[in-house]
């Protein structure tokens, strides 16, 4: 058994963590539980969103590496998503079975990724 418990957090720094904050409660239909200055907290699903300044930001933002939330409706959310001011960075797509993906970035040019998989089964994680 591994050492490993698997996801527990994502955090994305942006330059204005008021206004990110309103974006994402938005984005993820849902309020903050920690609303400081230096951190806003966000359950999402049992999963932690986290917001923290970035006081040096660089030219370009790093796209190696992707968090994936869950959604019942890729497209639904997709286009939500967008709708709320996202840029689309990859369309909905097939990557197997009846799994779909798509990516998108926030206002700050941070990366967020959506899945829709019906054969994710959060009963057996630890």
């Amino acid at each position: 058994m591994s050492n490993i418990l698997g996801l527990r957090t994502t955090i994305y720094k942006v330059p204005d963590v008021t206004l990110a904050k309103e974006w994402y409660a938005k984005a993820f239909e849902t309020a903050p539980y920690f609303d400081e200055p230096y951190y806003v907290g966000f359950n999402i699903g049992g999963y932690e969103l986290g917001l923290i300044p970035d006081v040096s930001p660089p030219v370009t933002k790093s796209e190696n590496v992707v968090t994936y939330w869950g959604v019942k409706d890729i497209h639904t959310e997709f286009k939500r998503l967008t709708d709320l001011g996202a840029v689309t960075h990859e369309i909905p797509e097939n990557v197997g079975g009846d799994i779909m993906t798509a990516t998108v970035k926030d206002p700050w040019d941070n990366l967020i990724g959506i899945i829709y998989n019906p054969e994710f089964n959060l009963e057996n994680q630890s």
